[in-house]
């Protein structure tokens, strides 16, 4: 447990101090890590009792025991005091992997599947992935930024601050920039702020099945240069696995996209024990993400390099598998572990973040501590941000969490319900009660 956290505070003047906080949860990576086992279940969250909060403009200035508030922290008339009577505090929540743009519903797919259909004979009749691809080719850009403005209020609502977003459902160059180009007008417009990332190499579309290499090469010279040359992307992510992208095209796009400036991210040894991680970390890739399959051996390369491992036990659960990634082995193995939602039409549709929290202890055999590192610390390093967001010291964006418990762990362990009570992005407390027509 800590006390306070030293940053340099040079008579500044405080626009907002949240005071009165039971248990504060700052993610100092300096209060214990990756070493340290449920003997010290609080080990790496920073815990502050009766702690405070001060915040000026966008940033956190200090964060410590209340008493130990600092005097050349300057309050006046205009410094907004808010109470949290013994509430928990955390940062916002870090949401490292989703396909937030998209358009049609698969909720019929859902009902065959668990009637017994296989997810072949859906393929084979049309749908699947393939069914989305065409809805949202069909779909404008206006359709699909109000379904995906409504999608981010539920990430709002639950507590979600940063999001990483996907293309992958264009599958062509005009609709992979049109997605783009909506998560660009999100990003400027709503208050959580999006991350975006290019996933041309998502699946092969029905009409390159068999021109598979003139797909690739469409990737690698069209698409590629077309969404580099607007910025529309800061990642790019390949799905590497049997029946998708082999390692030979994985590392064809991801060389392409470096030499665009984009960073590589990878799905990998999601549904097949296909062996991409030294791909991944010989890349540089930010992130590796799924690892259903992966086994000790992967693990233990995957711990020596920067790559941070995404985990995403809402995918296993909502396709009825039975195989989770081996969380408990990830991080005993001193990987950087990250849970994320995968929220996507075909495999996981759920915003409900704090929901994994629970499943990847659950599931994944995580403790309660890891789960929440994992959307937040780590799940910023899966997005080059952890410097800015997903811990609460001075010098970071004062996105900040307010649970409706005294105790932190309800989060995970009163499961299934948002314990959301009030959130702050960039220092400024969020309107939470939003209303908004049905979307089709």
């Amino acid at each position: 447990m800590q006390d306070s956290f030293m940053g340099v505070v040079m008579n500044q003047q405080a626009d907002l101090i949240i005071k009165n906080i039971g248990k504060l949860l700052t993610m100092d990576p300096d209060s214990g890590g990756l070493g340290d086992r449920e003997a010290d279940p609080v080990a790496g969250l920073g815990l502050v009792l009766d702690a405070a909060v001060a915040v000026a403009g966008e940033r956190v200035i200090w964060a410590g025991k209340e008493k130990d508030l600092p005097e050349d922290i300057r309050m006046t008339s205009q410094t907004s005091i808010v109470d949290v009577a013994g509430r928990a505090v955390m940062p916002g929540l870090v949401d490292c992997h989703t396909h937030l743009v998209f358009a049609g519903s698969r909720a019929q797919e859902f009902s065959s599947r668990i009637a017994g259909t296989s997810y072949e004979a859906i393929l084979a009749s049309g749908g699947g992935i393939h069914s989305t691809v065409r809805a949202t080719r069909q779909a404008g850009e206006d359709a699909l930024y109000a379904l995906g403005y409504k999608r981010l209020d539920r990430f709002l609502s639950l507590g979600v601050t940063t999001l990483e977003v996907k293309s992958g459902y264009g599958l062509d160059t005009e609709n992979e920039l049109k997605i783009l180009r909506v998560v660009s007008s999100l990003n400027r417009t709503h208050t959580v702020d999006l991350v975006p990332t290019f996933l041309g190499a998502h699946t092969v579309p029905a009409d390159y099945r068999h021109r598979r290499d003139l797909y690739l090469e469409k990737i690698e010279k069209e698409m590629i240069p077309a969404v580099s040359s607007e910025k529309l992307a800061k990642f790019c992510d390949v799905f590497c696995e049997q029946g998708a992208f082999d390692l030979k095209e994985a590392e064809r796009v991801l060389t392409s996209a470096s030499e665009h400036g984009m960073l590589p991210k990878l799905h990998a040894l999601q549904l097949s024990s296909m062996d991409s991680i030294d791909l991944a970390i010989s890349l540089g890739a930010v992130s590796v993400d799924h690892l259903e399959h992966i086994q000790e051996h992967q693990a233990r390369k995957l711990a020596s390099s920067k790559t941070v491992a995404v985990i995403l036990p809402g995918a296993t659960y909502f396709l009825g598998k039975q195989k989770y990634a081996p969380g408990r082995m990830l991080v005993d193995c001193e990987c950087k572990v990250a849970v994320s939602t995968d929220f996507n039409p075909g495999s996981c549709m759920s915003e409900n973040l704090q929901l994994m929290m629970n499943m990847a202890c659950i599931c994944n055999g995580m403790y309660p501590r890891e789960a929440i590192l994992g959307t937040t610390r780590w799940a910023a390093h899966a997005l080059g941000l952890g410097s800015e967001v997903g811990a609460l010291m001075p010098g970071m964006l004062a996105d900040i969490l307010v649970l409706d418990s005294h105790d932190y762990r309800d989060l995970l362990y009163n499961f299934g319900m948002n314990h959301t009570h009030m959130v702050f992005k960039r220092g400024k407390r969020v309107d939470l009660n939003f209303q908004y027509d049905l979307i089709d």
